[in-house]
């Protein structure tokens, strides 16, 4: 059965190649958010079933008991299976199935399945994004053949995208707190189940989120967000850091990064930390640009709104974010273990990148499906040079209360090929995220990547 992908005429005007659109949105556009279409520019109605049920202002405060350093409790604990999708029944659910997911249950009959349960739009942001993305509605526009945003500050830039370059601008600058620090861990099963536990320490500076950022410092600085990243395990990739700086304008300066090696004790400048380059310790089951799904220059890719889709996407998945779960638990061979897991039906943005024809990358053509509610990109289908399905990512989320914001608990990179899959983000046995902590843009500079490495 064809996938049905609505266009929907009444919000947007479709590029139908991957010309980038200059025209802002009009004052009458922008004044259907907050009404007809949410403060970010969801549509703010049901689906014609109900099964996706209208947005009323997401999680606006934690379930009773929750403190802050919490693993966020479910608020939806009470809810049942509603049905599995499983190898023996996709064909019935098609429809609302990407052709990855579909792979998936061809790939692993026996083991894998997607549990659905009840949508619950449980998506929100601070009132203060939801003003400055009416804000930015009028004024964002693209730069430098899409290589760049101005016009935008702190909310998201185009909240009624023309085009698909729009549409990734708004996941790459999506709202998910401003100062955060992180610890988890990622493994790379094989396909036997063996795996190896890498751990992080991240902090996270996202300038653009700032309540005080405006578009003139944003496009003079030119960064909007800063990630300093440290191996913590094994033992011999301990004291291995990263540094980047996110240029918001990458004609103007490219991504900046460094790196720092416990063996030579140095710090390098790392201009290959971008696009294919295989992502920091995963066995090359993820590329550089492939980290929160997608991130870095557009710029290796034509780029297409397709328009919407109603699709099942992990959501709420607070089963997989709860404290304590033994990580051999949660990492079994093929994928995870999908009695943790839960799945939505939600309406996506579908967005197609074709590599273009002067340009390298391992995947000639990637299609991202962005969850509406929030700008995450919550699933991802590659494919290789031959036109064949090469990889099938999910962003398994839920709502920091604290922020609040809907980010992901877990990062899943499938490959298809070698029956792998990479893990990103384990956390189960790790502290909360802080987005309390504030840092210092003086921590986030060589001379710091290198006192980091050596303590």
């Amino acid at each position: 059965m064809k996938r049905k992908i609505s266009m929907v005429i009444s919000l947007l005007a479709l590029s139908v190649a991957s010309n980038v659109a200059q025209a802002k949105v009009s004052e009458q556009q922008a004044a259907q958010l907050g009404n007809s279409l949410t403060p970010i520019g969801a549509e703010q109605q049901a689906n014609k079933d109900g099964s996706i049920p209208a947005w009323q202002g997401g999680i606006t405060q934690p379930p009773a008991g929750y403190k802050v350093g919490d693993h966020h409790p479910d608020p939806y604990k009470t809810d049942k299976v509603l049905f599995e999708i499983t190898s023996k029944n996709y064909q019935q659910y098609q429809a609302f199935l990407t052709p990855g997911q579909i792979a998936l249950f061809k790939a692993y009959p026996d083991t894998f399945k997607m549990p659905v349960y009840q949508t619950h739009r449980s998506a929100s942001q601070p009132s203060y994004i939801y003003d400055a993305t009416k804000v930015n509605a009028t004024r964002a526009h693209l730069i430098e053949d899409g290589e760049g945003v101005s016009g935008a500050a702190i909310g998201i830039p185009f909240p009624i995208p023309q085009n698909g370059l729009e549409a990734i601008w708004n996941h790459i600058l999506r709202f998910r707190g401003t100062d955060i620090a992180r610890w988890g861990g990622q493994a790379a099963p094989t396909a036997s189940g063996d795996y190896t536990m890498i751990g992080f320490e991240e902090e996270v500076m996202m300038d653009y989120s700032r309540k005080n950022a405006t578009p003139q410092e944003l496009e003079q600085e030119n960064v909007i967000s800063m990630l300093k990243q440290k191996v913590t395990s094994p033992s011999r990739l301990k004291g291995t850091a990263l540094l980047v700086h996110e240029t918001l304008n990458q004609i103007k300066q490219p991504r900046q990064a460094w790196t720092y090696n416990t063996g030579q004790r140095r710090v390098r400048k790392a201009p290959n930390i971008a696009f294919d380059a295989p992502g920091t310790a995963s066995d090359g089951l993820r590329t550089t640009d492939e980290f929160d799904m997608f991130n870095g220059s557009p710029s290796r890719y034509n780029w297409t709104l397709k328009g919407k889709q109603e699709l099942y996407i992990p959501y709420n998945n607070y089963a997989l974010h709860q404290q304590g779960i033994s990580y051999d638990d949660i990492l079994k061979p093929g994928h995870i273990n999908p009695d943790y897991t839960r799945f939505e039906k939600h309406r996506v943005w579908v967005i197609e990148a074709e590599l273009k024809p002067n340009m390298r990358h391992i995947y000639k053509k990637r299609v991202f499906y962005i969850d509406e509610d929030s700008w995450q990109i919550s699933v991802v289908d590659t494919y290789d040079n031959r036109d064949e399905l090469y990889r099938v990512n999910f962003t398994y989320v839920v709502n920091y209360y604290e922020v609040p914001t809907l980010w992901s608990t877990l990062d899943v990179y499938h490959d298809l090929n070698s029956r792998r899959y990479l893990a990103l983000g384990l956390d189960n046995n790790e502290k909360m995220y802080d987005f309390n902590v504030e840092l210092d843009k003086g921590d986030f500079t060589p001379q710091a990547l290198r006192r980091e490495g050596i303590r």
